[in-house]
């Protein structure tokens, strides 16, 4: 029987300034080919660490457990081990590169994912124009300076342009849906559709506070994360009790 596409399996994770903190406490996760996940809890709950740990974040430091990606445990693979391999990590607050045009970047980006030293800037912009299409974006985007002046909606769809141009086995989305008007979050979800549209084989991982992004998605998998553990899996059912409940019946009463 062949691994699964990514597996966690007792995960503790504290900062690295406070390796005595624990964040994430013994965390269990399976991601088959083609499934999409979602993970869900209230501010504090370890969500935001989780992401950047699966990517190898230096601020965190994994003190126990796992971390499985096509069989291989990569607890201890530095951050760029990680994309070359195929995991990609949409961000929650995507950073400004100042004097890098996106599509430098891009080109960057695919060689390192490709091991190609000099990548064809042809093959790129031809990607790129063939993306941008599909992502409802302005070509006059591929010659901007990365995330700089763009609107949070403008940002998230660079992420998601990233995301496609760089073909990636796992992805995590990071919060992706946070600060989105519901007209921008239904194109980026229209985005990351196209793209597990592309490719079935994808695993997708998506973090977030709210039902809607997950309405757009329709993930298989929902997980509720409260203090760093995951105490309850079920379909979108549980999404939609988070909906009306919130997370009240989760979290422990206070004594």
């Amino acid at each position: 029987m062949s691994a699964p596409l990514f597996e966690i399996s007792g995960l503790h994770v504290a900062a690295a300034a406070s390796p005595d903190a624990e964040i994430l406490r013994g965390l269990d996760l399976t991601i088959g080919e083609g499934e999409i996940h979602a993970v869900m809890g209230p501010n504090g709950s370890g969500k935001s660490t989780l992401a950047s740990t699966l990517m190898g974040s230096p601020e965190y430091e994994v003190t126990a457990g796992t971390i499985r990606f096509k069989g291989d445990d990569i607890a201890d693979w530095p951050v760029d081990e990680r994309a070359k391999a195929g995991m990609f990590l949409a961000f929650q607050y995507p950073q400004e590169v100042a004097g890098v045009p996106v599509r430098s970047f891009l080109r960057q980006a695919m060689g390192q994912r490709k091991g190609i030293t000099d990548m064809s800037i042809l093959e790129v912009r031809l990607a790129m124009m063939e993306w941008m299409t599909k992502l409802d974006m302005d070509p006059a985007f591929a010659d901007r300076m990365l995330n700089e002046g763009f609107s949070g909606g403008e940002k998230k769809r660079n992420e998601i342009l990233q995301m496609a141009m760089l073909d990636p086995e796992l992805a995590i989305l990071d919060e992706t849906d946070s600060g989105l008007d519901i007209d921008a979050l239904r194109v980026v979800a229209k985005g990351v559709n196209e793209i597990r549209s592309a490719r079935p084989h994808m695993g997708t991982l998506v973090i977030t506070h709210y039902q809607r992004l997950l309405d757009e998605l329709q993930p298989e998998h929902v997980h509720i994360l409260i203090d760093g553990r995951i105490v309850q899996s079920g379909g979108m059912e549980l999404a939609s009790k988070l909906e009306h409940e919130g997370f009240a019946p989760w979290l422990e009463p206070v004594s």
